[in-house]
This record gives structure tokens, sequence and C-alpha cells, in this order.
């Protein structure tokens, strides 16, 4: 199992939770986050000076079996990219193993 990270613009949010549903990834979590990137330039919008330095995005974690791995990836890859600066991060890191609470059930069947 792996579980994958990802952060991504909040606007592309809808669409790479279609684009996962499609491709059969149903259950993630996520959360809207505040980071720090490597744009340090404001903008102004009538008038009144913005900072961009804090980053307004949305956090996905989702676990998968071994096999849906490289579909999550390159299906999140596809959906979140706008070609800008600032588009996100995925990060793929090992499962040891997971439990449904409700029947006790463990082993990649727990993500179904």
């Amino acid at each position: 199992m792996k579980k994958i990270e990802a952060i991504i613009r909040r606007s592309k949010y809808r669409a790479v939770k279609e684009a996962l549903h499609d491709k059969g990834v149903m259950f993630f979590s996520y959360w809207d986050v505040t980071g720090v990137g490597h744009e340090k330039k404001g903008s102004v919008y009538r008038g009144i000076s913005y900072s961009t330095t804090d980053i307004q995005r949305r956090y996905l974690s989702i676990v998968v079996n071994d096999e849906f791995e490289e579909v999550t990836i390159s299906t999140i890859l596809e959906a979140a990219k706008t070609g800008e600066v600032g588009d996100g991060k995925i990060f793929v890191s090992d499962i040891k193993e997971a439990y449904r609470i409700r029947t006790a059930e463990k082993g990649g069947e727990t993500l179904n």
C-alpha cells in the first residue's frame, strides 16, 4: 500500500477529485492549508497591495493499493497542472498496514 499526499491549487480540486473518481480512486481525505513557496512577489488589485508569500492550497491524503499508485499519481499530475509556478507537489510513502475499525479486518482489502 502507498500513501500519496498531494498539495494542489484549490482551484484545481474539483478537476482532480473528478479525475480520481473516474479512475476508481473513490476515497481520500483533504483539508485546506496555507504554505510558503518560492514566489516572493506581491500583487496589486484596485490599488491595494497583496502579499503572495502565503499560499492557499488544498492538501490531499490518499492511501491506495500498490496497483493504483501510478494511476493515482498520473491522474493528479494531469488534472492539477496549469504550467505555472505553484502547481503543487506530490509525496509518496509506504504504508505498512491498514485496519478497518468496524470489522477489525487488516490489509489492502480495507481500502475498498
